[in-house]
């Protein structure tokens, strides 16, 4: 009997370990990046290299991509999780039915901007006028390219606009051959000034209010991973706090050892964070936790999209946005382990 009692007592055990491996097995978590590696995505391999997500029962495979048009369309077709990309492409995209929602916008304001040669004399749209413009049909800029120009006074016949490939358009633009180019700001100018002096008109301060990169997942992924999801944006926050509270050079680091076959420029890649640190804050995000997003400012991102013709149709802000995933608590106690 003794025996027997022993050997269920072990079974007993050997059952209730099995239990518990399974009740802590890492939630699985496939995303999507928005371009090549550069500085927007250093959050998420600060927290790898740190193993933040394998602490908080993650297990996340980060995919680079090549836009944010194409993450958009293949996050909101179901192949991924989660997506991390503009999310004034990702409300365009929901505007016209795909099932995907913001859960954290990190880089709140515009980040597209026209870059121009520091020696020129342009400080904005009204001194472009004769100046040779590069442009890449079908980015985020085109839309906004009349209204921008008028802001000056002028008209497309008063500039040369020039359209090119995307991954043209830098060559462009060291090599003299235009004034300027329109492309995102944060991204761009730190390559282009390695080459050429280089500032950036930004469209942000013209009143095109967007929201720029963050997370974003569909309604299926938000209801049936949504806890995954938080621990995930919150981990984020918290890793952009720390970078840029100081920790800029340890980020750069975490994104070279991530990817060493890009053979990624330092120099570039401090700055791109540098960059991104100044559209960080919105008037109605002052103080908030870095992520959380407002009515306020996504009622100016839908209207900018709306006389732009990019969505058809005024939506109430919560139709884009939820705030649910991200945890104050949780933003704090990673913050904590990063100390």
């Amino acid at each position: 009997m003794r025996v027997l009692s022993a050997i269920y007592l072990l079974a007993v055990l050997s059952l209730s370990a099995a239990v518990a491996d399974n009740a802590h097995a890492a939630d699985t978590l496939k995303v999507r990046l928005d371009w090549t590696p550069w500085g927007v995505q250093a959050p998420f391999h600060l927290a790898a290299k740190k193993q933040l997500f394998t602490n908080h029962g993650l297990d996340v495979a980060l995919e680079d991509g090549n836009g944010s048009v194409a993450t958009v369309q293949i996050v909101g077709n179901g192949t991924y999780d989660l997506g991390h990309a503009s999310l004034a492409t990702m409300a365009i995209a929901r505007s016209k039915g795909l099932p995907i929602r913001a859960i954290a916008n990190f880089i709140r304001r515009n980040d597209i901007g026209l870059m121009v040669g520091t020696d020129l004399g342009i400080d904005g749209p009204r001194d472009l006028k004769g100046k040779k413009l590069a442009f890449t049909a079908g980015s985020l800029e085109t839309p906004f390219l009349d209204r921008f120009l008028a802001k000056g006074g002028l008209k497309r016949t008063d500039v040369e606009l020039t359209n090119v490939d995307a991954a043209n358009k830098g060559g462009l633009y060291i090599s003299g051959r235009v004034d300027g180019a329109f492309s995102s700001a944060p991204f761009m100018q730190p390559v282009l000034e390695q080459q050429r002096p280089t500032k950036t008109i930004r469209f942000s301060d013209y009143g095109f209010d967007l929201p720029s990169f963050g997370l974003f997942a569909t309604e299926a992924s938000i209801a049936s991973k949504g806890d995954a999801l938080k621990r995930f944006a919150s981990i984020t926050a918290a890793c952009w706090t720390y970078i840029f509270d100081g920790h800029e050079d340890e980020a750069v680091q975490a994104i070279i050892d991530a990817r060493p076959q890009a053979k990624l420029n330092p120099v570039v890649l401090r700055r791109q964070i540098e960059t991104l640190k100044g559209l960080v804050v919105t008037p109605a995000t002052q103080g908030k936790t870095i992520g959380l997003m407002t009515d306020t400012d996504w009622e100016k991102s839908v209207e900018t999209l709306k006389q732009a013709e990019l969505i058809d149709r005024i939506d109430p802000p919560g139709f884009f946005y939820t705030n649910d995933l991200i945890d104050d608590r949780l933003v704090q106690e990673v913050a904590r382990e990063l100390k």
